[in-house]
């Protein structure tokens, strides 16, 4: 079955259609538009996220109150989880780098369904509208970015309620996403393009697709539910009128722990494709590194209670819940090993994209290793719902995922613009970005193993020089904002010209012009078998794509 595809990327008709910068405030179905919609949306929804953290160091500088009331600071943190998981790396990692690409890696003019692409973008914006406007209407949810009951049923319900329409917005939008990679990358492919010669993007975006699609149902019934708590006065999880919390956080973490692998492994998929880049070498383990991802949609399905180890799970439970968590490490260790290989003995260009995939790796890893140690639950026990958890958290989604999404901005801005964004500006923005960084969140290891309790504005004073360090990374990484947010819009406007291809890159995206046509290419679109052949011997090329052969692109 061949799913047919429009005939142009938009239904007006031409003469109608908006140009220049007023399509991107447009219902456009050009699968480029609504990449790059859900890369700035997701950049403004960055900065909202990140003013709220500056707003918790700021409070956490000392260990009074005396910054934020009690119940504001309890909004802001809600604010904060809610507004980077949903509408910053979920969107981004997988709504503008996965449109943008995949059409072009499957040899596709656009997506399955462009329609329903359009629809699952415009979601986005009323969601994330209405759950800041809570806080200055309503008053937002304080109840934190899981909304455990009975907590969320006795703090202000219109502010939850709020929070839960917004959500599940947000849920509806990645569903349909998620619909549609997966039917782009099942049945847009062009003829003799095989699923193991695809991008391994393709490959992260498939898994993570049917993560969304699996588990994202259950997150919304889960909502439902509660609003009917909070609205009806229901008992499905209010204690006192016969309900059960425990079974909330089951529900809540069988899709919020795969929630990780959605926002991790999109970003496990575009690392892959700038290191053979930068580094000119194949891709190392391309078929391992298919099965281990393979392998995380699986076991990221069957791990979800190493969340509620103190959560009077019986022994059982902790035991197979402690297996499965020390079993996902095997693939994830597999891609570690393969990264490193690709970049050994590759002829290395320490530029940006590839200074922040180095970041990435190495604070995945360490990440991992907190990981593991938080599996087990003899230590799970003593520094659950600590700073530890926070540390380990932020290292695994914005050491690793929002890493990888600085370094795609860089490799792919001459793709979205014709022009090269500056070097200088961007080593600058890694330096103070990795210094921060680090600076803010290893400590973090150090409070939680010595007790100090995440989502309270107030701590021990023993606590306080370290609290401080934290907040000047913070403060770091608030200031590693401007030297990108000068480089990406003067460079727009003054940057370099990059021409088609700047990288000599092999991937499809890079064999049509920068930026693209409006249905991608403007011929036949080429039939690329081997993505990664950087090294390959000119002889062994065969160039031959219009005839139907089997396509090599030449690379150094």
């Amino acid at each position: 079955m061949t799913l047919a595809l429009p005939p142009t990327a938009s239904s007006a008709p031409p003469s109608l259609q908006p140009e220049g910068w007023l399509r991107y405030l447009s219902f456009s179905l050009d699968h480029k538009v609504i990449g790059l919609q859900y890369l700035v949306t997701g950049f403004i929804f960055y900065f909202i996220g990140g003013a709220l953290a500056g707003m918790i160091r700021i409070e956490l500088v000392s260990p009074m109150s005396d910054f934020l009331q009690r119940d504001t600071y309890n909004e802001v943190l809600t604010l904060h989880g809610t507004v980077m998981i949903f509408l910053w790396i979920v969107p981004v990692v997988n709504g503008a780098f996965g449109n943008y690409l995949i059409p072009f890696y499957v040899g596709a003019r656009d997506m399955a369904f462009p329609r329903l692409n359009a629809v699952a973008f415009w979601l986005i914006p009323p969601a994330g509208i209405l759950l800041i406007a809570s806080y200055f209407i309503a008053g937002a949810s304080q109840s934190g970015w899981t909304a455990y009951p009975p907590l969320s049923l006795t703090t202000p319900a219109a502010g939850q309620v709020v929070w839960i329409l917004s959500v599940l917005l947000l849920g509806g939008s990645s569903i349909f996403g998620g619909i549609n990679f997966i039917a782009t990358v099942l049945k847009m492919r062009r003829p003799g393009l095989k699923m193991m010669q695809l991008p391994m993007y393709c490959w992260a975006m498939l898994g993570t697709s049917f993560l969304v699609v699996l588990a994202t149902p259950v997150l919304a019934g889960t909502l439902v539910l509660l609003s009917f708590d909070i609205l009806a006065h229901t008992g499905f999880f209010n204690p006192a009128l016969g309900g059960n919390a425990v079974v909330y956080q089951h529900l809540f973490w069988f899709y919020s722990h795969p929630a990780v692998y959605i926002m991790v492994l999109p970003a496990f998929g575009l690392v892959s494709e700038i290191l053979p880049v930068h580094a000119r070498k194949p891709l190392f383990g391309y078929t391992t590194m298919v099965y281990s991802i393979l392998g995380i949609v699986f076991l990221g399905l069957i791990v979800w209670a190493h969340h509620m180890f103190t959560s009077a799970t019986p022994p059982w439970m902790r035991l197979f819940f402690t297996i499965a968590t020390a079993f996902i490490a095997v693939p994830t260790g597999i891609k570690f090993f393969n990264w490193l290989a690709t970049l050994w003995g590759g002829k290395i260009a320490l530029n940006s994209a590839m200074l922040f995939s180095c970041a990435f790796i190495v604070h995945f890893v360490f990440g991992g290793i907190t990981g593991v140690a938080l599996a087990q639950v003899p230590f799970d026990i003593h520094v659950h719902d600590t700073y530890f958890v926070v540390a380990h958290f932020h290292y695994i989604v914005y050491g690793g995922t929002v890493f990888v999404v600085f370094a795609s901005l860089y490799h792919w801005y001459p793709k979205f613009t014709g022009r090269m964004l500056n070097e200088d500006m961007g080593r600058l923005h890694f330096t103070l970005t990795f210094i921060g960084f680090n600076l803010c969140f290893a400590p973090q290891h150090w409070l939680g193993l010595n007790g100090m309790p995440r989502r309270v504005a107030e701590y021990d004073p023993q606590f306080t020089l370290v609290n401080q360090i934290s907040s000047v990374g913070a403060l770091l990484m608030a200031i590693s904002t401007l030297p990108l947010l000068i480089n990406v819009i003067w460079s727009a406007f003054r940057g370099p010209m990059a021409g088609d291809n700047p990288w000599n890159a092999l991937t499809p995206e890079w064999l049509t012009s920068s930026p693209p046509p409006v249905e991608n290419w403007k011929g036949p679109a080429p039939l690329v078998t081997h993505p990664y052949g950087y090294g390959v011997p000119e002889g062994q090329i065969d160039l031959k794509g219009a005839s139907g052969k089997e396509l090599w692109t030449s690379g150094s």
